[in-house]
């Protein structure tokens, strides 16, 4: 396969969301599989809903999921490539003013359906003369620009979905420049394609309906048709749809609420397909894995749940290196490897740091037993092994040894294993706290 170059376009009008980032992250593993390059494009040619702390939100989003990219480029900083793109269809004849008013083209589709004839629009437009394109904008008409379709059945093999075909003849022709001069997503798409070469289009299956229409243009450019791979959208874990819920599902707000990257990206990379949703450890897993032949055609069940396991399945298997510059309380490899297999979110980390560090006030189940115990500790140095070494001087075994002093030593019912826990406490504070003394 020669080197691949795909791009991941979003519209800095919102934040990134699962969905979104889905797309985001197969580009970038199928790019770096092949040896490609992935290109980040913001389309921000909606003026009024395109803000920079969006777009500056998205960069930070990338970035933090591990998902870097080769160049950046903004549809706002192109437009003269699209008004060159424009001229050359309107030249071929492949693009046409048209004067109709939003309520004219509505009365229209209205008049169709009560018929029982489909919406297409009926390229009335074509007919007009030189004189009566004059005479409507005399009378204030801008033309809105529809892009002529070819009468035929447009096909493609899709890598996700299989051979693909969509009659264009039954289609309206698509408006790609509004009256107020402005271009439309899938013009600007098409063209922006072109410029950066781009080999391989994946995206979700939304926009299956406009690759024949796109299809055409790249046709009507004079350029090659990239590949097409169309993921199957994805549902909540009910089977309803996501869009009502992106707000709680943006990268930004998992991020706050200590959801690992590697957590997201292992989930988004395995859902809808035949693989099963593992932890890694690093994003090199799932680059060597993408295969969209494995990519099934259901829609892709997102469970919040699933990825709350997924997290803490993360964690409890990532070295330390990986989290050290970002512990809070980073009280060194021993201490990480000891409280990772007990942990939700890093976050959770520090809560275990005060129960090495101190002060804690412990919880007394049994004091004259633990009274014992504290005369029974032997002399430092301890490690790994001192534990069993000090329970075994106990006369107690199961709960009646255990729970006890787990309470004074942690505080807590549940948590880390105690032989690598007491090495961290330290003898001076195991002593105090199996004395119910805070320490």
């Amino acid at each position: 396969m020669v080197a691949p170059i795909v791009r991941f376009a979003p519209s800095p009008t919102g934040l990134l969301h699962v969905g979104n980032i889905r797309a985001a992250l197969f580009n970038w593993l199928f790019a770096k599989r092949h040896g490609g390059a992935f290109i980040l494009r913001l389309d921000d040619t909606d003026r009024m809903r395109s803000k920079p702390e969006y777009e500056a939100a998205i960069e930070r989003d990338l970035q933090w999921l591990g998902l870097d990219w080769r160049r950046k480029e903004k549809q706002s900083d192109r437009l003269a490539h699209y008004d060159a793109a424009r001229d050359r269809l309107v030249a071929a004849g492949r693009l046409y003013p048209c004067y109709e008013t939003p309520e004219e083209l509505e009365f229209r589709r209205k008049r169709l359906l009560a018929q029982g004839r489909p919406p297409v629009y009926d390229r009335a437009a074509l007919k007009l003369s030189d004189a009566d394109r004059t005479r409507l904008e005399g009378e204030g008409r801008r033309p809105h620009w529809r892009f002529r379709l070819a009468a035929e059945e447009v096909r493609w093999d899709d890598l996700v979905r299989g051979p693909q075909h969509i009659d264009e003849a039954s289609q309206s022709d698509p408006v790609l420049v509004r009256a107020d001069g402005t271009y439309l997503y899938s013009f600007t798409s098409v063209v922006d394609d072109i410029a950066f070469a781009i080999t391989h289009v994946i995206r979700g299956e939304d926009h299956v309906t406009n690759s024949g229409v796109q299809i055409q243009m790249f046709q009507a450019l004079g350029a090659p048709v990239p590949t097409f791979a169309h993921l199957p959208l994805m549902v909540d874990a009910t089977g309803g749809g996501l869009s009502k819920r992106t707000g709680s599902l943006a990268v930004a707000d998992l991020r706050e609420r200590g959801v690992e990257a590697l957590a997201i990206c292992a989930l988004l990379a395995r859902l809808g397909t035949a693989d099963p949703v593992e932890p890694v450890t690093s994003l090199d897993a799932l680059v060597a894995t993408v295969d969209f032949a494995r990519v099934g055609r259901a829609a892709a069940r997102f469970s919040e749940e699933e990825l709350a396991q997924l997290n803490a399945r993360t964690l409890h298997i990532l070295p330390y290196e990986a989290v050290r510059a970002r512990l809070a309380d980073d009280l060194g490899e021993a201490f990480w490897l000891a409280v990772r297999g007990n942990l939700t979110t890093l976050a959770d980390a520090s809560g275990w740091a005060d129960v090495v560090r101190g002060p804690i006030e412990p919880k007394i189940e049994d004091a004259g037993f633990l009274a014992e115990a504290a005369s029974k500790l032997p002399p430092e140095p301890w490690d790994d092994t001192t534990w069993k070494a000090f329970t075994s001087t106990l006369d107690r075994k199961g709960r009646a040894l255990f729970h006890p002093l787990r309470l004074a030593l942690t505080a807590r019912e549940t948590g880390p294993e105690m032989a690598r826990l007491l090495p961290l406490i330290g003898r001076a504070k195991v002593e105090a706290r199996l004395r119910g003394l805070k320490a």
